[in-house]
């Protein structure tokens, strides 16, 4: 200021008195000499007020990241470590989906094999013992016994019967019903694991579960044919158990919803899915428990009886030609061997031992229902179960059912008496 009111005073004097040496005028330029007073009071630092500028504004700066660092780490703390994604995590259920599809594979391949043993063996013991029981009707025919035939004909015989006990024992057909339900099961195991990846956040828990039914299906549906096979005998018929003990659920609801507080359940719900378990298990496995005890008695009569009948054949085309009883032993050589032709193609042909696994299968299905359900019922935090009404919608999806045929089966089996419903509790098989 005091700069600007001298410039005007000395513009002043300059035209009062044009004669002041100090002061001239060229061409319209103006040029003045400027005496500034050292003054203390009026002494101005520009380069101090500079740098008092820039330091505020360095604290300015400095304040609001700490400010900002400050209030992200309650933010950070607040987290809860089942939202952060671990990679470990997804990494094992990786490894297991990858175990899971090599096993799907391994397990339909193994299954075409075996249904292509039982096709082979059944060709090849047919064709051996009919020409074993054509050679006896020629040896048998000529008036002179051809030593050649019977031998060649007894030999055959032992060969099949030792073939058919052999096969009787594996049951190819049997197998590969087994290496059928495996592989589709290991699939829908490759599908939850998908879904529960795709979903996101997964745990370890997630790991735990998929690896508890890897296992279980191993044991369930083991690949090797000695030390660990199925039993295809057993003294009575349980149902097929594929799925791990069912554990207690980890908490689903992670909000204080009030509209989600029961998780999809309700009373009228609870009362339908135990009239549904009821009837899954008077109706659907009981009948399929019964099949079962049918199928596995005939296996059993004609696993014994198509041995049996092939070494009466051998013993039979051993005697033809004997002078006492030769037209007997000839006739039981023939007979014997056409008919262990037919009782090996109704066993293995009708692949009696296949029917049987899958009826055994079928009912271990509705086990596994009704322990899904009991399961659910049974937790009193609503939070672990799952979700009723996805759980609704998959167990009718299961049974072949719609939602409200599935709520109409519910009302009739609690209106009628258990043993006077006629209907079943699946559509599909």
């Amino acid at each position: 200021m005091a700069i600007i009111l001298q410039s005007s005073s000395s513009l002043i004097s300059c035209n009062s008195v044009p004669s002041t040496p100090s002061c001239s005028c060229r061409r319209g330029l103006i040029r003045a000499s400027i005496n500034i007073p050292n003054n203390q009071k009026h002494k101005i630092s520009l380069p101090k007020i500079q740098r008092r500028e820039k330091s505020v504004q360095e604290q300015e700066l400095i304040s609001r990241f700490s400010t900002i660092s400050t209030s992200s780490s309650p933010i950070e703390k607040q987290l809860s470590p089942s939202k952060r994604i671990d990679s470990l995590v997804i990494e094992k259920l990786y490894a297991i989906k990858e175990a899971v599809a090599d096993r799907v594979e391994m397990h339909r391949n193994i299954g075409e094999q075996r249904s292509q043993w039982n096709n082979m063996l059944l060709t090849s013991i047919n064709g051996i013992t009919l020409a074993a029981a054509t050679m006896v009707g020629i040896a048998a025919s000529n008036g002179d016994s051809v030593l050649g035939l019977k031998m060649s004909s007894t030999l055959m015989y032992l060969a099949a019967t030792a073939m058919l006990v052999t096969m009787n024992q594996i049951q190819p057909s049997q197998l590969a019903e087994e290496q059928r339900n495996a592989s589709r099961l290991f699939q829908d195991l490759h599908n939850q694991i998908e879904t529960t990846l795709s979903i996101g956040h997964p745990s370890a828990i997630d790991v735990k579960a998929a690896m508890d039914k890897v296992l279980a299906l191993d044991k369930a549906y083991p690949l090797p044919l000695v030390g660990v096979m199925l039993e295809k005998f057993p003294s009575s018929v349980e149902p097929a158990v594929w799925w791990p003990q069912q554990r207690r659920r980890q908490l689903k609801r992670v909000s204080d919803n009030t509209e989600n507080k029961w998780n999809g359940w309700n009373g009228k719900l609870e009362e339908e899915m135990k009239e549904i378990m009821g009837v899954l298990g008077r109706k659907d496995q009981e009948e399929y428990i019964r099949l079962g005890e049918k199928a596995l008695k005939l296996n059993k009569f004609l696993a014994i009886s198509g041995p049996l009948l092939t070494g009466l054949a051998a013993v039979g085309s051993a005697l033809a030609g004997h002078s006492t009883h030769g037209s007997w032993a000839a006739m039981l050589g023939v007979v014997g061997g056409a008919l262990a032709t037919v009782v090996n193609t109704v066993e293995h042909g009708g692949q009696v031992g296949m029917v049987f696994e899958m009826y055994r299968s079928n009912a271990g299905f509705f086990q596994y229902m009704q322990e899904s359900i009991e399961s659910n019922l049974a937790e009193t935090e609503m939070d672990r179960r799952e979700n009723g009404e996805v759980f609704e919608l998959k167990l009718a999806l299961k049974l072949g059912r719609s939602l409200s045929d599935l709520r109409n089966l519910a009302a009739s089996s609690s209106s009628c008496k258990a043993e006077h419903l006629d209907e079943f509790g699946s559509k599909l098989f």
